[in-house]
């Protein structure tokens, strides 16, 4: 005798309140990415724009058709912008304004790109070694990071000025010292992280040398992140050298740096606004631009990091 066999049971109809939504979690998720990744472009757009309007006609300062930045014309002294061939007008001496601020562009930008490059430098080569090492490496370099940080950035940087003169190369030296902590504590962070994932415990495993490790496996894989935050320091940097010009202490004439600019033209500021207000702008865009764009990049890096 044959067992029937049994058909399978259709399935009843759901309500409405239990079915899933169309709209899964996978979707969600992207539709988050996505307005994320927009945003990050645009911050990276507007923050590229925004610097290099600075940066290029500094940049392409000695080529353009303008007056030396020293040239004096005491007949045409305080000219307002957009007058007889100054588009931003001339000091209480009669130079172009806009050739001293382009001119002084190069020094104050050569200052912070060379301090950023050398914090950075020394900030990664510290922060890795603390990091991966640990022990009395890790003690030493957190403890001249603690003193360091409890001093006034302002005034350790105008006692050093003080101590050893306001060149070019001093100023550079002073404000990378003063800015590698902020890289040293951001790349022992992500190295304390990286140190511990399976790939470097295998490296271990294999016999490699701890130095090996450090530099040929471990380093390239934090080096975005902490390449993001030097520059982000550019801008600091850029606002360091124009506050240490603006007290008299960046480097000396004839330099035309962006702060000396506004310090010799503030006590004009009632009657010719343009004296302070242009360089000021300058450096407002140059820093909001640095900003921007890096701020958009280390998002995203991070998205990438995480994907």
């Amino acid at each position: 005798m044959s067992t029937p066999v049994s058909s399978a049971a259709e399935p009843e109809p759901r309500l409405a309140a239990e079915r899933p939504s169309m709209v899964t979690a996978k979707q969600l998720k992207r539709a988050t990415a996505i307005r994320q990744r927009r945003s990050a472009h645009a911050k990276m757009w507007i923050g590229a724009t925004c610097a290099l309007l600075v940066i290029l006609p500094v940049a392409l300062a000695n080529v353009l058709p303008l007056p030396g930045p020293d040239a004096q014309q005491l007949t045409a002294r305080l000219l307002p912008p957009f007058t007889d061939g100054h588009l931003l007008g001339t000091d209480q001496v009669g130079r172009d304004l806009l050739s001293r601020i382009l001119h002084g562009g190069q020094v104050s930008l050569t200052v912070g790109v060379l301090a950023v490059v050398v914090s950075g430098i020394i900030g990664i080569i510290a922060g890795s070694a603390a990091g991966y090492f640990g022990g009395w490496v890790d003690s030493a370099v957190s403890r001249v990071l603690e003193a360091q940080l409890s001093l006034p950035l302002l005034m350790m940087l105008l006692l050093v000025v003080a101590l050893f003169g306001s060149s070019v190369p001093v100023i550079t030296f002073v404000i990378a010292v003063a800015q590698w902590p902020e890289v040293a504590r951001l790349t022992r962070s992500l190295v304390l992280v990286e140190r511990e994932k399976p790939y470097i415990a295998a490296a271990r495993v294999l016999g490699l040398h701890r130095v090996g490790i450090l530099v040929r496996h471990l380093m390239p894989n934090i080096i975005k992140q902490a390449t993001v935050v030097v520059l982000l320091l550019l801008a600091q940097a850029v606002l360091l050298e124009s506050a240490l010009s603006y007290l008299g202490a960046g480097p000396q004439r004839p330099f035309a740096t962006w702060g000396r600019i506004i310090a010799d033209g503030q006590d004009y500021i009632t009657t010719s606004w343009w004296l302070v207000t242009m360089p000021g702008l300058v450096i407002a865009l140059l820093v909001v631009g640095v900003n921007l764009f890096g701020d958009g990049l280390r998002d995203r890096v991070r998205r990438r990091k995480g994907a």
